[in-house]
């Protein structure tokens, strides 16, 4: 995949909601470029990466929803921020879309001024982790230019397989990932590995942790699979 200038894509099949959403877009100089559905979207995507995706829960073919959990297994656009767009307001359909992997959630009929706001405060606080060599949760340290890791200022000391683990989990904090996820996103989808091997390498991943009491922050989410959290 190449690089241009930074631009927003737009995937709706409404064409109303298109054009609202890129008039905004455009009032405020942000680049954009828009698709109607998941299809088009990815052919866009693989010409040129997007700095941000809006995009529809409910279209023809691939859902918003399967589309965005698409997008977080390839390794080029996992970290691609996401924001749907629906009409579905009831919370167990937030959490759902949050977690197939979307950073934030606006429901329909939505102001411009508001989803504005949105991508702003999404995009600053992609910048800023972006920019950061050092990720930082609970006086965890992981240093991804250095490859190493810190608890408490005590090196711990991992294997590739869990420092790559812990990487994943930590550039994707409170996010809940499958088996099937953390396995296409670790391991490669292009690499056969038996689901059970993510279950070994947790537990050999919380066993380093135990030395400096880390070990809670990799969770297990009952039928859903792991995510790293603090709270």
């Amino acid at each position: 995949m190449t690089s241009e200038n930074d631009y927003i894509l737009v995937v709706d099949d409404e064409r109303t909601i298109r054009d609202m959403v890129c008039m905004a877009l455009s009032q405020e100089r942000f680049q954009w470029k828009e698709a109607s559905d998941a299809h088009k979207a990815e052919v866009i995507i693989k010409q040129h990466l997007p700095e941000l995706i809006l995009l529809d829960w409910m279209m023809p073919g691939m859902s918003g929803i399967d589309f965005a959990r698409k997008l977080r297994r390839h390794p080029d656009t996992m970290n691609i921020p996401i924001i749907m767009l629906t009409a579905k307001a009831e919370e167990n359909n937030v959490i759902q879309g949050l977690e197939s992997g979307a950073d934030d959630y606006l429901v329909k009929p939505f102001s411009p001024r508001e989803l504005i706001a949105r991508i702003k405060s999404l995009l600053r606080r992609s910048k800023i982790e972006s920019s950061q060599d050092i990720i930082n949760i609970n006086n965890l340290m992981l240093d991804t230019s250095s490859f190493r890791v810190e608890g408490n200022g005590q090196t711990i000391d991992l294997g590739p397989t869990e420092f790559k683990l812990l990487r994943f989990f930590m550039e994707n904090p409170e996010r809940v990932f499958s088996r099937e996820q953390v396995l296409n996103n670790v391991w490669g989808d292009n690499v056969y590995v038996e689901e059970r091997t993510v279950d070994v390498h947790i537990r050999r991943l919380r066993k380093a942790l135990e030395t400096t009491g880390h070990q809670e922050l990799v969770q297990t989410v009952r039928g859903a699979g792991y995510r790293l959290s603090n709270k």
